[in-house]
C-alpha cells in the first residue's frame, strides 16, 4: 500500500472511529455512505461501443446509460458489471454474441461510468436490471460480475421466470457480510461498536439484515439455469463463499473453479469467454 493510501485510509479510520463515539447513528450512515461510494468513475471506451445505440432511463430521478447492440432481436442479453467497473470492461463479450445473432444490452450502474450518482447499493443496482428488463426486455440471460451478480440474483428472485433464462455468475460478491468484512480490514477498522452501526442502518433502512442480502439465500427461489465461475485465488469475492453454495446442490447450478485468475482476469480469460457464450 502507497503513503498515500496510508493517509486516507488512516484519516477514514479516524473519522469513523470518532464518529461511533460522538454518533453511533451518524456513524453508521458514513461508513454505509463510504462502502457505497465507487472508486473509479469511469473507463476507457471500447471502439466496439462507438456502434451501438446509446440509450438512457431514469431511475431515482438520477440518468442511467447504457448501450444497445444488434436491435431487435429475439434473444437478449444483458451485461451486469461489478463495483468500481463499468459496462465498458465486457466490450470483448459483444461482438461473440453478436455473431450468434443475440441482441446485447449493456449498461454503466448508478455513480458508475456514464451514469449519473455517487452512491449505489444492490437494492438500487437490482431495481435498475428491473427496470432495464421493463424497458427493453425480455431478458434472455445475464452475465454478471461480482456486485452485478448479487444484483441480478436479488432482481431475479422477484421477477417470474423458468428454466429458460439463463445467468452467468463470474466470481460474484456471494454474501454482502463478507463485502463488509473485507471493507472494514482494508481500511483497518476493528470497531464492533461501528460494524453494529453499519449494520442497523441496513436493517432500519431496507427493513433486512445484512446477511438478507446473499446469493447463497436468493438462489433459493432463482429457477434459471445458472453457470458460476469462481477463482481459487479471488481476493475480494472468496472461494468460500461459493463453494458453500455449491454444496448447498442446488440442481440448476454448475459451478466451474478455475486457479491463477483472481477477482477481474477471470472474465477476461478467452477459455472462459468462450465458455460463457456457448452456455448462452
Amino acid at each position: 500500500m502507497n503513503v498515500q493510501k496510508k493517509l486516507a485510509f488512516g484519516f477514514i479510520r479516524a473519522k469513523l472511529n470518532t464518529l461511533s463515539i460522538i454518533n453511533k447513528k451518524k456513524a453508521g450512515e458514513e461508513a454505509f455512505k463510504l462502502f457505497s461510494t465507487p472508486l473509479l468513475k469511469s473507463a476507457k471506451q471500447s471502439d466496439v461501443f462507438s456502434q451501438a445505440e446509446p440509450l438512457q432511463f431514469l431511475l431515482n430521478g438520477k440518468s442511467v446509460k447504457g448501450y444497445r447492440f444488434n436491435h431487435p432481436r429475439d434473444q437478449k442479453i444483458l451485461i451486469l458489471h461489478g463495483f468500481s467497473s463499468s459496462c465498458h470492461n465486457f466490450d470483448k463479450y459483444v461482438t461473440p454474441l453478436i455473431n450468434k445473432n443475440y441482441e446485447v444490452l449493456a449498461f454503466d450502474a448508478p455513480a458508475h461510468g456514464a451514469s449519473e450518482g455517487t452512491t449505489v447499493n444492490a437494492v438500487e443496482y437490482a431495481d435498475m436490471i428491473k427496470r432495464i428488463m421493463d424497458l427493453y426486455g425480455p431478458i434472455t440471460g445475464f452475465i454478471a460480475h461480482s456486485f452485478g451478480g448479487l444484483a441480478a440474483c436479488l432482481a431475479l428472485e422477484n421477477i417470474t421466470h423458468d428454466a429458460r433464462k439463463k445467468l452467468v455468475l463470474i466470481a460474484p460478491a456471494t454474501e454482502t457480510t463478507t463485502a463488509i468484512d473485507s471493507a472494514f480490514k482494508i481500511i483497518g477498522l476493528k470497531n464492533p461498536t461501528l460494524r453494529k452501526s453499519l449494520e442497523d442502518l441496513i436493517l432500519s433502512s431496507s427493513g433486512k439484515p445484512a446477511e438478507w442480502y446473499s446469493i447463497r439465500r436468493a438462489i433459493n427461489n432463482i429457477k434459471a439455469t445458472v453457470l458460476w465461475f469462481h477463482d481459487e485465488d479471488d481476493d475480494v469475492t472468496p472461494l468460500r463463499d461459493a463453494i458453500k453454495v455449491k454444496e448447498d446442490g442446488h440442481y440448476n447450478v454448475q459451478f466451474r473453479i478455475s486457479k491463477g485468475l483472481g477477482h477481474r482476469k477471470i472474465y477476461k480469460d478467452p477459455a472462459i469467454r468462450n465458455e460463457i457464450i456457448a452456455f448462452l
